[in-house]
């Protein structure tokens, strides 16, 4: 059995019938161009002409509705090379109907075909004299006005047009160099430019077709009523009333015949030309704009029923009017709503579906949250009906975070997770679980400390923000704790806590780029011109990002970034490493550091004491400059140090102090090192960041 396989590029049937379609339209267009030359010297009979002189009527109209409905002048780009074919065709049809009417016009109104009677009976009411006023005020309204004025736009738009080009030429280029556009949208603009360019050059050599054929219409209808007056009294022994009556009628409406679709096709020019920049169709514009004014289409409305009530003039038409743009502009506005609301729920609804799409895609399963609060089950479903409540305290959780540590954490995210235990939560920064903690569900929370237990049942456990010891406590023994003296606290009380608590640990993650350059960006213009003399000459962006990240993790605010900026200024020109810059901000922003430590009023201070200090001293190596390169400490020393600071700095803890350690400069980034791992939360300040005027309470050393 043979089977017919058709490769790419070789001619198969349905290819074969589409090339044969082709080139039979290529054929019967050539055929019908040929024809309208035709009819220029050879003498057609009158049912030819009639069928030639409706055609020009509908192909008139056909492009008019065209140039209505266009979106755009450009997909009408054709419109020249129609309207010279049109042109022609009527002009062809002129000279045939001319033929006709100067060689059996004495037959009767109907010599040149029944079209040009009918229009000479209809138009002209039988009466010449009306007919030729008629003929000349179309010729005088497409002549002066209609074409006269198409031609002025086609002339202005082409010149604008044109040099425009080299404009759009560049933007194009820009706009691929940035990245905004591909090639292929590139060459896609720039086919439209040229297309455009061409259109309206070719407009304007078209308009002058119009204005041509306008003028051409005047001398062969002025041709044809001397030519025939003479040729019926001379030839056909007429006497000049009767030659004057029928062959003015037979020029008049052949003259009507051809101007009319000449009127029509200039309507169609000035329509295109005069659309401009405008898009969507004719109507779409005109109406559209027109009435997008309520308030103007209001005040019409009352004119007219002024209008309407002054006497001597006719009530109804000016009443009618007026109700009608009344009408109108209470509907507008109403509508324009309807459209908004129809308009933002459909955008809603797209927007949704493109959530719910990206949320299953591939894509979003990489994307990592930078703070996520996940419930177990059954802690988010006791959570669930405190989910508003949630949201509150979160959000001013957030602003306390921003007006104190000077940027805004982002956004917390709120999730249930089912593989993790049905009563606990976890706190994750950057998709890591940070902390973890059970929760009993409908029992609250009491911190105890050092004191006695409560008077009532309970189980001693850890409060999981800061260690301590806390205890569970049901519910119902909420106010025997009270009376007691504790102070119950319930399960979102204790996550919120717990987050917050982990966000103030985390506060040097949680400074991105991005939001490092929205601080920078709200600067006042001496600021930024202060950064531009910092960045790039003596550190980048990235690095002024470690500086902030360095004291974040110290939980010093950056709120002051005006003065962190000045004293980095300062530094940065003579030191590279961000630890040493970061050491010369935290001694300019000595007040602030002292200030958001103090308690009551006091500084309570805990020294290092002499040994340490002196041990520390020892450990560090310098450079020939003088600038330290290398922290070298005996390992027994770290662990003795640890021990003996824990014991310390414990029971005054205990005591329920609230105090800084305090070192000397050169060690305390160190010293910092080492005590960040056992208390995380305690600050650790040198001798230069204790500012003047603060009341120092020293409570004790380390030694």
């Amino acid at each position: 059995m043979a089977v017919d396989i058709l490769k790419p590029g070789l001619p198969g049937p349905q290819n074969s019938s589409q090339a044969r379609n082709a080139s039979n339209r290529e054929i019967g267009f050539a055929v019908a161009v040929v024809l309208i030359l035709t009819i220029l010297f050879i003498p057609i009979p009158p049912f030819l002409i009639d069928i030639g002189l409706s055609f020009s009527v509908a192909l008139s109209i056909l492009i008019l509705m065209v140039a209505l409905w266009i979106q755009k002048p450009l997909e009408f780009s054709a419109f020249p090379t129609v309207l010279l074919l049109a042109t022609m065709l009527r002009l062809s049809l002129n000279i045939a109907t001319t033929r006709m009417i100067l060689s059996q016009g004495h037959e009767g109104v109907n010599a040149a075909g029944h079209v040009i009677g009918g229009f000479s009976q209809f138009v002209m009411g039988g009466d010449f004299f009306i007919g030729i006023i008629v003929f000349v005020i179309l010729i005088t309204v497409n002549f002066l006005v209609i074409t006269k004025g198409a031609t002025r736009i086609a002339e202005v738009g082409a010149r604008f047009t044109l040099d425009a080009i080299p404009g759009k030429q560049m933007a194009i280029d820009a706009d691929l160099s940035a990245g905004l556009i591909d090639e292929k949208e590139s060459q896609r603009r720039r086919k439209e430019l040229e297309e455009e360019s061409s259109f309206f050059g070719s407009m304007d050599g078209a308009s002058k077709f119009v204005r041509g054929d306008a003028i051409a219409g005047l001398i062969i209808t002025a041709v044809n009523v001397f030519g025939g007056i003479v040729i019926g009294i001379t030839r056909y022994g007429m006497d000049a009333s009767s030659a004057a009556d029928v062959f003015t009628k037979l020029s008049v409406g052949d003259g009507l015949v051809s101007q009319i679709p000449a009127l029509i096709v200039s309507l169609a020019a000035g329509l295109l030309v005069s659309k401009g920049g405008t898009r969507g169709a004719a109507q779409t514009a005109v109406l559209g704009q027109l009435g997008y004014y309520p308030k103007a289409l209001s005040l019409a409305a009352g004119l007219m029923g002024i209008l309407a009530l002054l006497p001597g003039l006719p009530f109804l038409p000016f009443f009618c009017t007026g109700a009608l743009m009344a009408f109108v502009a209470w509907t507008v506005p109403k509508k324009r709503r309807q459209e908004e609301e129809a308009a933002a729920a459909k955008k809603a609804a797209e927007s949704q579906l493109a959530a719910e799409v990206e949320k299953d895609s591939v894509k979003e399963s990489l994307k990592i949250v930078e703070i996520e609060l996940v419930l177990g089950k059954q802690t988010a479903a006791h959570m669930m009906a405190k989910r508003e409540e949630l949201g509150r305290r979160v959000q001013k959780m957030r602003k306390r975070f921003a007006s104190r540590y000077g940027f805004v954490v982002p956004e917390i995210k709120l999730s249930d997770d089912l593989t993790i235990e049905p009563k606990s939560y976890q706190i994750r920064i950057h998709g890591t679980t940070i902390a973890a903690q059970p929760l009993r569900l409908g029992e609250i929370m009491i911190v105890l400390g050092d004191a006695p237990g409560p008077d009532v049942p309970h189980d001693v456990t850890k409060e999981p923000a800061f260690g301590m010891r806390a205890a569970w406590v049901s519910e119902s023994f909420a106010s025997e704790l009270k009376r007691q003296g504790f102070e119950p606290i319930d399960t979102l009380s204790i996550v919120l806590t717990h987050l917050s608590e982990v966000i103030r640990n985390n506060l040097a993650q949680l400074l991105s780029y991005k939001d490092m350059r929205t601080l920078l960006d709200r600067l006042e213009s001496e600021y930024k011109r202060l950064i531009d003399e910092i960045i790039p000459t003596h550190m980048s962006y990235s690095g002024l990002q470690a500086v902030l990240k360095l004291l974040l993790a110290e939980r010093v605010s950056i709120r002051n970034l005006n003065l962190i900026l000045e004293a980095i200024a300062e530094i940065a020109p003579h030191v590279r490493r961000s630890e040493q810059i970061v050491e010369h901000v935290r001694m300019r922003m000595a007040q602030q550091i002292c200030g958001d430590l103090l308690h009551n009023g006091k500084l309570s201070v805990l020294r290092l004491g002499n040994q340490w200090d002196l041990a520390f001293h020892q450990a560090l190596k310098r450079d020939a400059k003088g600038d330290v390169v290398e922290f070298d400490i005996d390992p027994r020393l770290v662990e003795q140090f640890a021990g003996e600071a824990t014991t310390v700095i414990r029971a005054k803890m205990d005591q329920g102090e609230s105090f800084v350690l305090v070192s000397a400069p050169d060690a305390r980034p160190y010293v910092r090192m080492m005590i960040e791992r056992i208390f995380v939360n305690l600050p650790v300040l040198s001798h230069v960041e204790i500012a003047r005027g603060v009341d120092i309470r020293p409570i004790g050393s380390i030694s």
